[in-house]
C-alpha cells in the first residue's frame, strides 16, 4: 500500500522508529511531521538519535490554542492527501496531529490506521481523550495495545478492524535500550548516581495552567529524601517564569532530552514521577516504580499490576506515594503489552488487506 504516516509530536517520533521500519518493507511510506513539536530538543534529536527517515513533508505549524492548531494542520494535510494519493493514513497516540490526519483522511474517504486505539482515560477534559476518541471512530483499523482496549471500544459499539498488536513503544525500548545503556552519559553529566535519584515531567496543560497543581506538584518533590531530576519542557519553564516559582535546591532543572538520555535517566532513577503516558509504560518496561501526576491513567494495566500508582496533584500523595512505592518490593511484571514486535504485525495486517 501506498501510505501517508502523520507524526509531530515526541511520543510519536518514538513509536515511528520500529513502525516506519515495518512498513518500509511491505509498503510505501510517505512521512508527514506537522511540527507540532518544532523545539529541536523535541523533534530533531529524536531524528538524529532513533534513525527516522527525513519526513518527506514537514508542515511547520508549531504551537497554538487547540482549535488553530489542528485547523492549520487540517488544512495542510487535506492538500497533500490531494497532491499524494495515498491508500491509507496512519495516525499514532491522541495529538492534535493525530486527529488532524484522522479527520483529513476521512472527509476525503481515505482509510484510517490508528495504532494506540482504543485507549480511555474517561476524562473528557483531556484534549488527549477527545483527540483518541474522534480518531478510533473514524478508522478503518484499530491496532489496540492490549484487550482492555479492544473493550472499550466494543463498548462503544466499535468492533470492526480491531486487532491487539501490543505497544509499539515497547518495540522501541527492544530497538533502542541497549544503545541507551552504551552512548548515554546523562548521569554523571547530570551529577546524578545510579538508582539515588527521582526522575520527573511535567507537561500536561491541566497541570501547567493550573497554579494550585502545579505549585502542589513543586511542593511534593521539595519533600522527597533524594534530588528530583526535572527535564524542563518549554510550556512548564514559561509557567514557572510567569508565575515567579522558584523549586527547591532539591529540584534539578535540565534542559529537554534525547531519547537515549531519558531511557537512561529513567532506568538509573529510584521512582519516575510524571504526568506523561507514554512513560508510564516506559517506567513499565524498565522495571521503574511510578508515580502519576494525574487523576486518572489511561494505562490502568500498569497501576492493576502494583507497578504505577496514581498521586494526581497533591503533595502529600505524592510523597506518600514515592514513599510507597520505593519502600516496599514490587511484585512480578507480567506482559501487558505484546511482546515488543507490534509494529511487524501492523505492517503486516496492513498488507494482508491489500492483498
Amino acid at each position: 500500500m501506498r501510505l501517508l504516516s502523520v507524526i509531530g509530536a515526541r511520543p510519536q517520533f518514538v513509536k515511528a522508529s520500529p513502525l516506519s521500519l515495518e512498513l518500509r518493507k511491505l509498503h510505501t511510506e510517505v512521512l508527514l511531521h506537522t511540527g507540532q513539536h518544532y523545539d529541536p530538543d523535541l523533534s530533531q534529536v529524536f531524528f538524529d538519535e532513533l534513525g527516522l527517515p527525513p519526513p518527506d513533508y514537514h508542515l511547520g505549524i508549531g504551537s497554538g490554542p487547540h482549535g488553530k492548531q489542528t485547523g492549520l494542520m487540517l488544512a495542510a494535510i487535506e492538500e497533500l492527501l490531494l497532491r499524494e494519493r495515498p491508500q491509507a493514513v496512519v495516525v499514532t497516540g491522541d495529538t492534535n496531529s493525530t486527529l488532524a490526519g484522522a479527520l483529513a483522511a476521512a472527509k476525503l474517504g481515505v482509510p484510517v490506521a490508528h495504532v494506540e486505539a482504543g485507549l480511555r482515560s474517561f476524562n473528557h477534559a483531556m484534549p488527549e481523550e477527545l483527540n483518541r476518541i474522534i480518531a478510533d471512530h473514524l478508522s478503518t483499523w484499530l491496532f489496540a495495545p492490549a484487550q482492555s482496549s479492544r473493550e472499550h471500544l466494543a463498548r462503544e459499539g466499535v468492533t470492526g478492524g480491531v486487532h491487539v498488536v501490543g505497544d509499539v513503544m515497547a518495540d522501541a525500548i527492544r530497538m533502542h535500550g541497549e544503545r541507551a545503556r552504551m552512548r548515554s552519559t546523562a548521569i554523571p553529566r547530570l551529577g546524578l548516581e545510579e538508582g539515588r535519584y527521582y526522575l520527573a515531567t511535567v507537561h500536561r496543560a491541566e497541570n501547567t495552567d493550573d497554579e494550585k497543581r502545579l505549585r502542589a506538584i513543586f511542593d511534593g518533590f521539595a519533600r522527597l529524601d533524594r534530588p528530583v531530576v526535572l527535564p524542563l519542557h518549554p510550556r512548564t519553564r514559561r509557567r514557572l517564569e510567569e508565575l515567579s516559582l522558584r523549586p527547591s535546591s532539591l529540584i534539578r532543572l535540565a534542559e529537554p532530552q534525547g531519547y537515549l538520555d531519558m531511557l537512561r535517566l529513567l532506568e538509573g532513577a529510584a521512582c519516575l514521577l510524571t504526568d506523561s503516558g507514554g512513560m508510564q509504560k516506559e517506567a513499565y518496561y524498565l522495571a521503574r516504580p511510578c508515580v502519576t501526576l494525574r487523576d486518572e491513567t489511561e494505562w490502568t494495566e500498569t497501576v492493576d499490576v502494583g507497578w504505577n500508582t496514581l498521586a494526581g496533584a497533591d503533595s502529600e500523595r505524592i510523597v506518600a506515594s514515592v514513599r510507597s512505592m520505593i519502600g516496599e518490593p514490587r511484585p512480578q511484571r507480567p506482559t501487558l503489552y505484546g511482546d515488543g514486535y507490534a509494529a511487524r504485525r501492523i505492517a503486516a495486517i496492513l498488507a494482508g488487506e491489500a492483498a
